[in-house]
């Protein structure tokens, strides 16, 4: 039995963190799901830059579209919904098999309205009834001002993925958020079954600490940070408020491990799969961390319900100078400027790509 196959038996789901047309037009993604428990995928700026950047698959949509004067944005849109609603296709049976519990493709509204309340909601809505997709989650920042629209997303029954969440309080506001949500809908006689997770990014946490503590504190602050927050999960999920929404037909919110490459090249690279182990959760992995750990990964032990040994790490890492607050404060406001880079770069990518193939034509 495979490494994958042994994590997906053990209650954790495994998505690919990528997607490209070659994956889908070499038959890639059908394998990952028949052979490495794949089911699910997530995808951002930066993946998409990388795909319609590096490969010739999308010049002939591209090129059918010239015609039609759509700005950058909307022919990424485009190409974007017509990758996912293929892969969607293809996890659709595992969506269907789960009762709506797994095989999600998830898009991101553009990073520019990670501050914009208002028009975050209203390009979430927009995607979503754009795609036609049943299992489509819409992507939406877990900054403070994503935060009220992933309340008012939930209500209006928007599957959401939250995204950019680092800490436990990161974590904590977007689960209210979505309880928020959910009582609402209970409140106005609507189904509360509207599907969301919360990613939780963690291997940005190791990067900026990298060499400035102990060696034995290397590559231990996500993973810790990790801890904390699946700790703060499970009691959620626990909890009273949380047990009677369950008791009318909301589902949970799952936990999702994100960021899970590893950044260390003196560390292994399945370090933040093997070390994240845990029921009731998601790892959507970097397409070599996936191969890596189907070849030679193993388990350890599971993340325990009550956070283990993370707040005895985390006191060894103030002694050290770390201010975990301030860090995850900075982590989200870069990880938030990062993808306003990639957008940047990717509508570039396509409006370059759009005049090449105009020129040539």
């Amino acid at each position: 039995m495979r490494p994958t196959e042994q994590l997906h038996d053990l209650g954790q789901s495994i998505w690919l963190d990528n997607i490209t047309r070659d994956l889908l037009d070499n038959r890639a993604l059908e394998r990952y799901i028949e052979e490495f428990s794949v089911t699910g995928l997530t995808s951002n700026p930066t993946i998409f830059d990388h795909a319609i950047k590096n490969s010739s698959s999308y010049d002939a949509d591209i090129r059918s579209k010239l015609a039609t004067g759509e700005s950058a944005e909307a022919l990424f849109f485009d190409l974007a919904l017509a990758d996912l609603k293929r892969a969607a296709g293809l996890f659709r049976p595992i969506h269907d098999q789960t009762n709506g519990v797994d095989g999600w493709v998830s898009l991101e509204v553009s990073p520019l309205l990670a501050h914009d309340s208002a028009n975050t909601l209203r390009a979430a809505e927009e995607l979503y009834l754009r795609s036609g997709l049943k299992n489509l989650f819409i992507k939406i920042p877990g900054t403070s001002e994503g935060i009220p629209a992933i309340e008012e997303a939930i209500f209006m029954g928007i599957p959401i993925n939250v995204t950019l969440l680092f800490s436990r309080e990161h974590y904590l506001a977007a689960a209210e958020a979505f309880l928020r949500g959910i009582e609402r809908r209970i409140s106005a006689g609507l189904n509360p079954n509207v599907a969301s997770v919360a990613s939780v990014f963690i291997s940005r946490w190791d990067t900026p600490v990298m060499g400035k503590v102990p060696e034995t504190l290397q590559d231990q602050l996500g993973i810790a940070m990790a801890k904390r927050t699946y700790k703060a999960y499970r009691s959620l999920l626990s909890s009273p408020r949380w047990q009677r929404v369950y008791n009318v037909g909301a589902r949970p919110q799952r936990l999702l491990w994100a960021s899970t490459g590893t950044k260390d090249p003196k560390a292994s690279d399945v370090l933040y799969i093997k070390s994240l182990a845990a029921p009731f959760t998601v790892n959507t992995m970097p397409e070599g961390t996936l191969k890596a750990f189907a070849e030679h990964g193993g388990i350890g032990a599971l993340l325990p319900a009550d956070g283990g040994d993370c707040e005895e790490i985390l006191t060894r890492f103030a002694t050290a100078g770390v201010d975990v607050d301030a860090l995850g404060t900075q982590l989200q406001s870069e990880g938030a400027k990062s993808f306003v880079n990639s957008w940047s770069d990717l509508m570039d990518v396509v409006a370059s790509k759009s005049a090449e193939l105009k020129k040539a034509s």
